[in-house]
């Protein structure tokens, strides 16, 4: 085949993958003008307005009341009366420990107490007809006394040997099994029954930043909030849903770390906060008029400082320096950098790029990042088909 034969077969090749590619779809046509449409991002209006100054402090939820439930007599465990980590009413029998010993005490105790009441009872008419002497008399009502106090001492061991719990509250896992012996030499801890609905979370301040806040308030800067209401920051970032009440405030300072001791108190009516759990407590510190404050999440930070992001006249996004200073909840309180008016960009600060056209769009705190996938013609989409 000559070099002539071959090119005439490729060419009539290409013009029939051509004819092919072109016979039922078509190629997407280019956006007006060769541009794409400009990006959305979702913006906020900058106002100025008063603002309360928030501070979040580390704290530890705690029980409001917690009892220990110890063996007070010595005997083998012979059941479990309670359901683990369940709500009990105070009074409730949490374990059964072998009472046959304490049985016959009490017994014997009852006995000896109808013997000494019986003598006393002879023995107090025959002392006002001088038949016995006072001093006989004396003994025969010491004997009664001793016998009503050991069978008082009997019968409590008998009830002990039924621990009961002590408050309302949540019993947790037991400390000890059926079969064991306990009480011997001291008392056992069996287990322990907690009080978390309300629950209380014990927080520090530092005593420094305390006498900032009261110094900016008798110099006027700031108004003082009423810190008495406070808010729980969940360790995922979310509000918890009930609010607190500031209790305790200790008068003294931690020489070792400079802070004050606070408490506050939440109701936990779903159980939803348990003891040991690591939270933030959210409480305000003071009023300020005239503050503008923005979304956490609308500030970066560059090397040479803070920046925000905003949308001019022209749609174009321009890099602003700004200055945050205090915190109002989730919000920065802007000190300089901002008067009011700006449009600053909250989501789709990856597509705003300084200089670019975008298309701002009112931001919606809490609406979703992205839509889900739409279902293709024809069929389900994935959430359906589940």
């Amino acid at each position: 085949m000559n070099k002539t034969s071959t090119l005439l077969i490729s060419l009539v090749t290409a013009l029939l993958v051509n004819a092919c590619g072109n016979g039922d779809s078509k190629a997407p046509a280019a956006p007006a003008g060769g541009m794409p449409p400009p990006a959305e991002v979702d913006v906020i209006t900058v106002a100025v307005g008063s603002a309360t100054i928030t501070q979040d402090l580390p704290g530890r939820v705690q029980a409001i009341r917690s009892a220990q439930v110890r063996a007070r007599v010595e005997g083998v465990l012979e059941k479990k009366l309670y359901k683990e980590g369940s709500d009990i009413p105070a009074g409730t029998p949490l374990f059964q420990i072998d009472a046959r010993t304490y049985q016959a005490a009490a017994a014997a105790a009852q006995a000896d107490l109808a013997a000494a009441k019986a003598t006393f009872d002879r023995y107090k008419p025959l002392l006002e007809t001088r038949a016995v002497s006072q001093q006989e008399y004396d003994g025969a009502l010491a004997r009664y006394k001793q016998a009503e106090a050991a069978l008082a001492r009997a019968r409590l061991d008998l009830e002990n040997a039924v621990p009961r719990a002590p408050i309302a509250g949540r019993a947790g896992r037991a400390l000890v099994t059926e079969g064991a012996l306990v009480g011997r030499g001291e008392p056992t801890h069996l287990v322990t029954v907690e009080q978390i609905d309300p629950i209380r979370v014990e927080f520090t301040q530092s005593y420094s930043d305390l006498l900032r806040l009261q110094q900016a308030v008798k110099a006027g800067k700031q108004k003082k909030a009423d810190a008495a209401v406070v808010e729980l920051v969940l360790e995922d970032g979310s509000l918890y849903t009930e609010k607190g009440r500031l209790q305790f405030a200790d008068l003294a300072v931690d020489p070792n770390s400079g802070s004050v001791i606070l408490r506050a108190e939440f109701p936990n009516p779903r159980r939803e906060l348990l003891p040991g759990t690591f939270v933030r407590v959210r409480f305000a510190e003071a009023q300020l008029d005239g503050a503008i404050r923005i979304p956490q999440r609308a500030v970066q930070v560059a090397p040479g400082g803070q920046l925000v992001m905003i949308v001019d006249a022209e749609g174009k996004v321009v890099a602003q320096p700004v200055k945050s200073g205090a915190m109002s909840g989730g919000d920065f309180i802007i000190e300089s950098g901002l008067k009011g008016g700006e449009q600053v960009i909250v989501e789709g600060l990856q597509k705003a790029r300084p200089g670019t056209v975008v298309k701002p769009v009112p931001w919606r705190p809490g609406a979703p990042l992205m839509a889900p996938p739409a279902a293709p013609a024809g069929g389900k989409s994935n959430e359906e088909k589940k």
